[in-house]
C-alpha cells in the first residue's frame, strides 16, 4: 500500500504537472494538441471546472484549475481526460504505444500519476502562473513566453496581467524556480 495522499478541497485551486509515459513527445504534433483541447472540452462539459492557466510542452503539461464550490475531485477529471485522449489518439507515437502495450512492455500514453499542489493564496497562484508561462523558455523551446503558442500566456497579456514582453530577459528566479 502506498503512503501517497492527495488533498481534495471543494472549490479548491490546484497546480498540476502531467507527463507522458517515458516522456514521449506526444504533443509535438498539432493534431495531438487539438485532441487535448477536445478532451478538456469533453470533460469540462461533464465535470465543470475552470482552467486558470496552462502550458502544453511536447512531453508534459502544467495547468492550474479551480473546481466548483461543491466538488473537490480533480482525480476523476484527470482520469476522464487521459481516457478520452488515449481512446482517440492516433499517430506514430500512438501506434508505438499500442504495440508496446500489447506486448506488455509499456503502461500507455500517460504516466500513471500526476503531481498536484493546492494553491494557498494569491502569491502562490501568481508564482505558479509565472512558472507555467516561463516553462517553454526554461526547457529551451523558445526565447520568450510570447513565442510559445500552446499556453495561456496570450490570454494573460490580453487581460493586462502580463506585459507582452514579460519573460524576454532571462529571469534568474524563474529559471531556478523548481515546482515540479
Amino acid at each position: 500500500m502506498s503512503d501517497y495522499r492527495r488533498v481534495y478541497l471543494e472549490g479548491g485551486t490546484f497546480f498540476f504537472t502531467v507527463v507522458t509515459h517515458a516522456r514521449r513527445p506526444v504533443f509535438q504534433d498539432a493534431s495531438a494538441i487539438g485532441l487535448l483541447k477536445e478532451s478538456f472540452r469533453y470533460v469540462i462539459h461533464r465535470r465543470r471546472f475552470l482552467v486558470d492557466a496552462m502550458v502544453v510542452l511536447p512531453d508534459h503539461l502544467h495547468c492550474i484549475w479551480t473546481l466548483p464550490p461543491e466538488d473537490g475531485d480533480f482525480s476523476v477529471r484527470w482520469r476522464l481526460l487521459k481516457t478520452y485522449f488515449s481512446g482517440h489518439y492516433k499517430g506514430e507515437v500512438a501506434d508505438y504505444v499500442r504495440k508496446s502495450m500489447a506486448a506488455k512492455q509499456e503502461a500507455g500514453i500517460w504516466q500513471r500519476r500526476f503531481w498536484e499542489h493546492s494553491i494557498r493564496d494569491q502569491e502562490d497562484f501568481n508564482r505558479h502562473c509565472d512558472y507555467i508561462h516561463y516553462n517553454p523558455v526554461k526547457h529551451g523551446l523558445v526565447g520568450s513566453p510570447g513565442e510559445w503558442k500552446d499556453s495561456s500566456f496570450g490570454r494573460f497579456v490580453a487581460k493586462g496581467l502580463y506585459p507582452p514582453d514579460w519573460g524576454e530577459d532571462a529571469k534568474k528566479e524563474l529559471i531556478e524556480m523548481n515546482l515540479e
